[in-house]
């Protein structure tokens, strides 16, 4: 009689090893992404304490990012070139060394070089952890592999500001770094003990472009520098901030022309040909947008208007967070069974009706009126994450896997700069734009206003306060509240615009390819 037999298109791992690796690599993505925002809640302490300017201890920040998004897209090269298994584990220990010299800095350029090198290696631990995810499970698990590592993506940094808010309250800011040490060593001994050792690389090596590689940090740099300083330096009416654009424009155009003239390219932008990735790289700026740029808003709301500490606005920024790891399991499910581009639809559909609710924001909005917004929030993130990386990856040769996810976790980074750059500017111009408009209604003969103005006057009367005095400060108040108006009707706006691009970009769906829901093949013998 004949048996059927159950052959696999990728190789199988041990079971053990396999989920071991993924917890190693997870560990390692996780200390990347959390150090990308728990450095935010500690800025005013590292200022104090190091005797720096805020604009100064700002590149505590910068720092990390523009080496960051430098070293993501070389991370497949670095892994071909050094050995995949040793370039990682390598990484993971050059960014616990690096976190115990950020923790250790006595003055502020010390600290921004340690980040520096922080963000160097933490690119390459992001990068290669999907890459040999993709590589170490079968595509009939992918589903759950990538769902594990998709909750450490989402989740990552919205945990930043919780964790580093608890830190830097109860035992101080260089902790912010310390925590990295033994959750970075544990990952070092599974990744040491549980990856596959690297083949034999070739005794003569390809010479290196350093031409491409100084383009590219160049540009990129630069790009991510004009993202995240443009608006302190109130963008292109700084000379810096204009010489940075055009630097950032011609350092990449040429380094995209150089890669594709090249027969051994630093990147392989070539793997951009199949259109699931560009497509899906688009969407994953725009998902970059919404999860950075959407978390940029709510924590300055919160301690804006409902004055929170960062202890308190990382608490509110929790539910969403381990909802998201929570429920990845079930997208993962969903998108075995259904196709990926219709979970990916539902979910981009259900983020943006989120965010046009939390653009329902009055100044009487409170912390429990953000609780559930903010809890499907986390869900809909979900439900786009995964089926997005699925879909974009799906007919991608697995060759190719390794340059495609360097690329594809850049254009995440990109998004949150570019979302975080432009709901900023965003907040600060729609401000204005309603504060004018409120000061031009608010005549000063209109019975209201006279009516408010009585109202608070008699008020401060009441309270022992003098006439003239009482006038003032009822002014004074009322300027104050239009104010605080304005401010929150222009985070309403930005609300309304990520969900309005959420919704023009997701159309591009329909070009991503379509995840095979069973990788095996029945053989009879």
């Amino acid at each position: 009689m004949a048996a059927a037999v159950t052959i696999d298109v990728a190789p199988r791992t041990n079971a053990v090893n396999k989920w071991a690796i993924g917890i190693a690599v997870a560990l390692g993505a996780l200390l990347e992404l959390l150090d990308t925002s728990i450095v935010n809640v500690a800025l005013k302490e590292m200022q104090a304490s190091l005797g720096a300017t805020l604009s100064e201890v700002s590149w505590v920040i910068s720092s990390y990012g523009i080496a960051n998004v430098i070293i993501l897209p070389l991370a497949a090269w670095l892994g071909e070139r050094f050995g995949k298994k040793r370039y990682f584990v390598f990484s993971l220990v050059g960014f616990v060394a690096a976190s115990v010299l950020c923790g250790l800095s006595t003055n502020l350029w010390t600290l921004v070089l340690a980040r520096v090198l922080q963000g160097l290696t933490g690119g390459g631990l992001l990068a290669k952890a999907q890459a040999i995810l993709f590589e170490t499970f079968p595509k009939e698990e992918q589903p759950m592999a990538q769902g594990f590592f998709g909750a450490i993506v989402i989740a990552g940094p919205t945990l930043g500001p919780t964790v580093g808010g608890y830190l830097v309250t109860n035992v101080g800011w260089r902790w912010i770094f310390f925590v990295n040490v033994p959750v970075g060593i544990l990952a070092i001994a599974m990744a040491a003990h549980y990856l596959q050792a690297d083949e034999a690389r070739p005794a003569k090596k390809a010479k290196v472009d350093w031409t491409s590689l100084a383009l590219l940090a160049a540009g990129l740099g630069s790009l991510q520098f004009f993202l995240e300083e443009g608006n302190a330096h109130d963008w292109f009416e700084s000379n810096l901030i204009t010489v940075l654009f055009v630097v950032a424009i011609v350092g990449c155009v040429a380094f995209v022309l150089r890669a594709l003239r090249s027969e051994t390219p630093v990147v392989d932008l070539r793997v951009l040909r199949h259109r699931s990735l560009w497509a899906g790289s688009i969407l994953s700026v725009i998902v970059g947008m919404a999860l950075y740029g959407g978390l940029f808003a709510i924590p300055i709301y919160a301690q804006t208007f409902l004055r929170f500490t960062s202890q308190q606005t990382g608490l509110l920024l929790l539910p969403g967070a381990l909802t998201s790891a929570i429920t990845m399991p079930i997208a993962a499910k969903l998108s075995r069974r259904f196709d990926a581009r219709v979970v990916l639809a539902a979910g981009g559909t259900l983020l943006a009706t989120t965010l046009w609710h939390l653009g329902q924001l009055s100044p009487q909005t409170g912390g429990d009126d953000l609780f559930w917004p903010l809890i499907v929030r986390g869900l809909a993130t979900v439900l786009m994450f995964l089926p997005l990386q699925l879909a974009a990856f799906a007919p991608i040769p697995k060759e190719e896997i390794a340059a495609a996810t360097g690329i594809f976790a850049l254009t995440r980074q990109l998004g949150g700069a570019t979302g975080v750059a432009l709901l900023t500017v965003l907040l600060e111009k729609r401000s204005a734009f309603h504060l004018a408009v409120l000061n031009e209604k608010l005549v000063a003969n209109d019975p209201g206003v006279l009516e408010r103005l009585n109202a608070l006057t008699r008020g401060m009367l009441a309270n022992g306060v003098p006439l003239n005095e009482a006038k003032l400060r009822a002014l004074a108040m009322l300027d104050g509240t239009v104010k605080q108006q304005a401010l929150v009707m222009a985070f309403a706006d930005t609300f309304w615009a990520t969900a309005a691009l959420i919704l023009v970009f997701l159309p591009l769906v329909f070009l991503l390819g379509k995840p095979s829901k069973d990788a095996a093949v029945e053989v009879g013998h």
